[in-house]
């Protein structure tokens, strides 16, 4: 038994986590050895996650544990009783003991958890969900089947239409359904996913691994790529409807795209808390209008449903020579979409996002494309957009008004997470401060980053005019997402081994089964390269290089200062020895350094020749998780009278507030006046280290422009500004 827990009471513990987390708050879920496996001695009830044995009866199986009350790390349990395998254990409902019921959500200590759950029931969290995470995915019935016939030597020939079917379908289950949904849900970072989380986990948190490091940087760059095709071939795809309803109007679809764009860039730096309640019923009666719409031409030709048989898409893809292969591509923009249900998991929770992929997101693409194919058996021309081809044509327009809304609430999902991610990265040092706006107080996830949204604008809006139809836009999309999933694939296997402990032969056969699909669609989407796709590469070089020489040059910086660093006790001596004058109140330093007088006292003393009476140098650390819980938020240890150094933690996903943070200084023993404090900060600016041994020229030069240009470390720890010295001085890298 674990100690101080008893199965009759609650079953919330401090635990020692299997998968290498300290100290987390788990729900623990009593494993029930069968009868069977008890060999006639009765059933009996384990609690421990240790396997020794105590000598009270057949040792104890490590269970599997629910994390911070959801299932983030479901970890196999490995039993050490002879003759015991999984089979002879029962898994029981982790709100029961042996007695009776634990709370379904017990209350941890106070102090316990930093981040909240998502709150509300589970049908209202997934309606939120369908305007946040499934706007991508949702609209791409708008493009997808018609870019695949487009692609297709034989459009209308039943082979080929059953085949994009059957493609589309399975790739669907394969890419989203099972892995995303199934298994890549069931990997967090403390509860938060996408690919940046993950890297974060893998690459940092559980050992230094620069490898895994820089795919899931590259792979977080590549978001940023496709993210600025994202709202240019969305928007594109419903306003093209136009030109079924009146062709006069074509020349003005490219116009009235541009426009809306532009409309909606501008409005971000409002934030969008008093519309965005209305993103998910919006999307809601988005999907019910394609389900219905696919089940009217299902109706016409109900064989269509033939293509449930993965057997007409192999069959397609290994008989069509290169066209078949090419198709991939074209069969790969239904699941662009498919990385938003990862990187969204931290906002909503699995089980909300797993209801709506399932309750309605998923059975709506299925008919929809189901609808589509049906209705090109029956005859129906294959130009234009087969989609708007589907709507009876008294609601045609209605229908193009509801399909631009639904790619307007898909871009901004869009634009959301790249400031989302935007965040994570300068949270994670991979990115310069950048100045962050809350526009709500209602939602952490309510953010604007200027330089992001206005970069996002320009090259949007660039693609739609350069690009001109969804058509031409559909070349140079999906590369991209088809490389990130590539790397999330082989990050799983990494999770696998690492998280869940599956066997090398478990763990490399389902990544192995992943990573072939992956590449099949990365190697297709490849050869787009030429007709556009190098654009969202190029986007991907570029982001990955800013965070590739920002990470390089803040080791720099770091190192230096390491580099003359003065113990405690000698700078003491020396400010005694030289009678620096002791002036009332309390003096904060902000340091980089683990040790030692930090360098910005040195400064300040060498120039001001005083020192306050109480000093407090204080250190912040971004850890590779997502949220810190409080009592592990701040140490505090007195390294000389009157003088406390401090540790503070923050996840990557944490808004830093130092003057907050002080006010608890005084429960751990610090003895310093809040009420007169003065905060001093380094401003370092960047010079070219002349003896050869520093950065490259060109790298130095890009970093010093950045870190002129980034917010000051004042702004980013939110210290009020009439409090704050800030002191200069040149570093040499």
């Amino acid at each position: 038994m674990i100690s101080g827990l008893h199965p009759h009471r609650s079953g919330l513990v401090k635990w020692q986590s299997l998968v290498g987390h300290e100290d987390q708050r788990a729900t623990v879920i009593f494993v029930r050895l069968s009868s069977r496996a008890c060999q006639g001695r009765g059933n009996r009830w384990f609690s421990s996650p240790r396997s020794s044995d105590r000598g009270d009866g057949p040792p104890a199986c490590r269970l599997g544990v629910f994390i911070a009350g959801d299932s983030l790390y479901e970890k196999r349990w490995r039993c050490y009783w002879p003759g015991l395998s999984v089979a002879d254990i029962v898994r029981c409902p982790r709100n029961l003991t042996l007695d009776g019921p634990l709370s379904e959500d017990p209350t941890p200590p106070a102090g316990n958890v930093a981040k909240e759950p998502p709150k509300g029931q589970s049908p209202i969290l997934a309606l939120s969900a369908l305007g946040i995470v499934f706007g991508d995915i949702g609209t791409s019935p708008l493009y997808t089947f018609k870019t695949i016939l487009a692609t297709a030597e034989t459009a209308s020939a039943a082979s080929t239409v059953l085949g994009a079917l059957s493609l589309v379908l399975w790739t669907l289950l394969i890419v989203t359904t099972i892995k995303y949904v199934s298994f890549a849900m069931r990997v967090g970072n403390d509860g938060e996913g996408g690919i940046l989380a993950l890297m974060a986990l893998l690459g940092v948190k559980k050992q230094r691994r620069p490898t895994i490091v820089a795919v899931g940087l590259f792979g977080a760059a590549l978001i940023y790529g496709d993210g600025a095709i994202t709202p240019a071939i969305s928007v594109l795809s419903a306003l093209e409807g136009l030109n079924m309803a009146t062709p006069a109007l074509q020349p003005y679809v490219v116009p009235a795209a541009v426009a809306i764009l532009l409309a909606l860039f501008a409005i971000q730096s409002q934030g969008t808390a008093k519309i965005g309640y209305l993103f998910g019923p919006v999307m809601l009666v988005w999907f019910v209008a394609i389900a219905l719409m696919g089940i009217s031409g299902i109706v016409q030709h109900p064989s269509v449903f033939a293509a449930l048989n993965p057997l007409y898409g192999l069959s397609y893809l290994f008989s069509n020579g290169v066209t078949g292969f090419l198709v991939l591509g074209a069969v790969f923009l239904c699941v662009t979409g498919a990385e938003a249900l990862y990187a969204d998991m931290g906002h909503f929770g699995r089980g909300p996002i797993k209801l709506a992929w399932f309750g309605i997101v998923f059975p709506s693409l299925i008919l929809n494309y189901a609808g589509q194919a049906a209705l090109v058996l029956e005859g129906a021309p294959t130009d234009g957009n087969i989609f708007f081809r589907l709507c009876p044509v008294p609601l045609l327009l209605p229908l193009i008004v509801l399909a631009t809304v639904a790619t307007i609430i898909a871009s901004q999902s869009i634009i959301t997470g790249a400031f989302s991610m935007t965040r994570q990265a300068i949270q994670l040092g991979w990115l310069p401060r950048l100045r962050i706006k809350q526009t709500s107080s209602e939602g952490y996830g309510q953010i604007y980053v200027g330089v992001v949204n206005w970069l996002l604008m320009i090259v949007t809006i660039g693609l739609t005019v350069g690009f001109g139809k969804s058509d031409n836009l559909a070349a140079a999309y999906g590369i991209a997402v088809s490389l990130t999933m590539l790397m999330t694939s082989a990050l799983l296997f990494i999770a696998m081994r690492e998280i869940w402990c599956w066997s090398l032969l478990a763990a490399g056969s389902v990544a192995a089964f992943f990573l072939v699909i992956d590449s099949a669609f990365f190697i297709a989407n490849l050869t787009k390269v030429a007709e556009g796709g190098y654009v969202p590469l190029i986007l991907a070089i570029l982001v990955y290089g800013v965070m590739w020489i920002w990470h390089r040059g803040a080791a720099a910086v770091m190192a230096r200062m390491r580099e003359s660093l003065t113990p405690v006790a000698e700078f003491m001596k020396e400010v005694q020895s030289k009678n620096i004058p002791r002036v009332p109140g309390t003096a904060v330093f902000l340091t980089r350094t683990e040790r030692d007088t930090p360098p910005v006292m040195l400064w300040h003393v060498k120039h001001n020749r005083a020192l306050h009476e109480h000093l407090f140098v204080l250190r912040v650390e971004i850890l590779s998780v997502p949220w810190v819980v409080s009592r592990d938020r701040i140490t505090i240890e007195q390294v000389a009278p009157n003088f406390w150094r401090a540790e503070a933690r923050f996840g990557f996903m944490e808004r830093p507030h130092i003057p907050e943070l002080l006010t608890t200084s005084k429960a751990l023993g610090c003895t310093i006046d809040l009420d007169d404090v003065t905060y001093y900060v380094g401003h370092e600016t960047v010079v070219r280290r002349e003896d050869g041994k520093g950065l490259p020229a060109w790298q130095e030069g890009i970093f010093a422009v950045m870190e002129r240009n980034a917010i000051h470390v004042s702004d980013f720890f939110s210290l009020p500004s009439d409090q704050v010295v800030e002191i200069g001085r040149q570093v040499a890298i």
